[in-house]
């Protein structure tokens, strides 16, 4: 039976850096959907060119798309990081994991007030050259992320999965919160 951690939070929340950490510690597979959206990109596949311009735009990749790139991914154990983004997607991974008999040891959603986002997401725009964080593209992704993924949080605080983590402070003091959230 695989395990499974999801990573909800809005874009620059610091998602990937714990989940990646988590993932290290643990033993786990990092699933980032923006990750291997952006290496389809860089390397120009069919699947890059066609994602392109809708995350260029900070619009959502469809459903379709996200959830083929998922099923190949599926591991023993794995984080999935930005993955589910609507409830659509939510439904359909937990029809997945319960296919694969994969259990849900729970939802980390990484909480950060909006500005210091669009701060955290400018700076990293300017360190990493990322052209998807200018500072229209990121309040466009914020709204996105408000009107398509916060919907999750309740979702998931229904089924009692729900783990609520300041993302403020040291990256070690919200791993620190993520492990005790998780219990792990």
């Amino acid at each position: 039976m695989g395990e499974a951690v999801i990573f909800l939070g809005p874009p620059g929340a610091g998602k990937g850096t714990q989940a990646s950490r988590l993932a290290v510690e643990l033993g786990f597979k990092k699933l980032s959907t923006g990750d291997i959206l952006r290496d389809h990109v860089a390397r120009g596949t069919p699947l890059g060119q066609q994602v392109k311009p809708i995350m260029d735009r900070g619009d959502l990749v469809p459903d379709e798309l996200i959830l083929a790139l998922i099923r190949e991914e599926l591991a023993e154990r794995v984080i999935f990081d930005g993955f589910p983004r609507t409830l659509a997607q939510a439904e359909a991974l937990d029809q997945l994991l319960g296919e694969t008999g994969t259990r849900l040891l729970g939802v980390v959603l990484v909480e950060v007030p909006e500005e210091e986002l669009i701060a955290r997401m400018l700076k990293r725009a300017e360190l990493e050259g990322r052209s998807d964080d200018n500072e229209e593209t990121i309040r466009h992704r914020l709204r996105v992320y408000r009107e398509k993924t916060e919907p999750l949080v309740q979702y998931y605080e229904k089924t009692g999965a729900l783990r609520r983590v300041d993302g403020l402070g040291t990256p070690d003091e919200v791993y620190a919160r993520i492990r005790a959230s998780l219990g792990i």
